[in-house]
């Protein structure tokens, strides 16, 4: 079976750019989300839009669901007017949210037992990278899953990661990646509030850094937040507070120490216990400013 009906269940940063991805392809794309606004946009540029996951698992041969965390992709598919009622047997779903891995494992199996295949797919490389359809895909599942989706996976990522043939795999690396990226977010972050401490001149720093060996991706990527004074939440502070959060409690299950990770996740949780969850990651600079009174640079005025 090759997927020419695709849904996506969530349009946050990342799910309005598979979306569109899909759209530039010429899959027939069906789309759910909680904001009717986010919903009358997508279906202007093309897609059929649906108020319930139910509707539009009725519509289609496979699903991406697109949501913040374990509880979320549980409702999507099993809660009232879930997913999982109305998927035509065989239908496929890619489960891209960041989940413990062990819930992703138990997800499939559950699926499986519904007469459902499951593609353990979570997604980095944030709002760009999916709206140019660009992403990175970290994925584990049946290869006839795989073969399936093929074409759904071209449209909207740069690079798939094989991973496995059963799921879980996919969210243990995903689990990985956000571990490294919210250290560096932190590191970078603090490593700006020191240097405005010390009396850098922001912008000059950034290009240093971002030219030397101290240099990372988040911190390429995240910094520019903080010089334009702009902290629209890509990738907001709180999601790092339960991605760390999954991470720490994997590592637990474990018995595996992770003091680097530990430190970050007190970051974040430090500036959303200041009102400051719902900002961009890079907010977490933020914090340094509160105890410190460092100065930080001020939005571009327009014009």
């Amino acid at each position: 079976m090759k997927v020419s009906k695709i849904g996506v269940v969530g349009l946050g940063a990342m799910g309005i750019g598979v979306a569109r991805s899909l759209l530039r392809k010429g899959f027939e794309v069906h789309a759910c989300d909680v904001r009717p606004q986010v919903l009358e946009q997508i279906a202007a540029e093309g897609a059929h839009a649906h108020a319930t996951p139910a509707s539009l698992a009725a519509r289609v041969d496979a699903l991406i669901v697109l949501v913040v965390n374990a509880d979320q992709t549980e409702a999507v598919l099993f809660g009232e007017n879930g997913a999982a009622g109305t998927l035509k047997p065989g239908g496929i779903v890619m489960a891209s949210s960041t989940v413990p891995p062990h819930y992703g494992e138990a997800l499939g199996a559950r699926l499986a037992k519904a007469g459902f295949a499951m593609l353990d797919a979570p997604v980095s490389g944030g709002a760009a990278r999916a709206a140019a359809g660009e992403m990175t895909v970290m994925a584990s599942g049946a290869p006839e899953v795989f073969e399936a989706m093929a074409g759904v996976l071209d449209a909207i990522a740069a690079k798939v990661y094989r991973l496995g043939d059963a799921p879980g795999m996919g969210s243990k690396v995903k689990m990985i990646n956000q571990l490294l990226a919210g250290v560096h977010i932190a590191a970078a972050t603090e490593a700006m509030a020191l240097g405005i401490r010390a009396g850098i001149d922001p912008d000059t720093l950034y290009e240093v850094i971002s030219n030397s060996a101290g240099n990372s991706w988040m911190f390429s990527n995240r910094v520019p937040h903080i010089l334009a004074g702009d902290y629209t939440p890509l990738s907001a502070v709180d999601i790092f507070v339960k991605d760390l959060g999954i991470v720490l409690d994997s590592a637990r299950k474990m018995t595996f120490p992770l003091p680097l990770t530990s430190s970050a996740l007190q970051m974040f949780i430090a500036t959303s216990a200041s009102g400051l969850g719902g900002e961009d990651d890079s907010a977490v600079i933020k914090m340094f400013q509160r105890l410190t009174g460092i100065d930080l640079p001020e939005p571009k005025k327009e014009g």
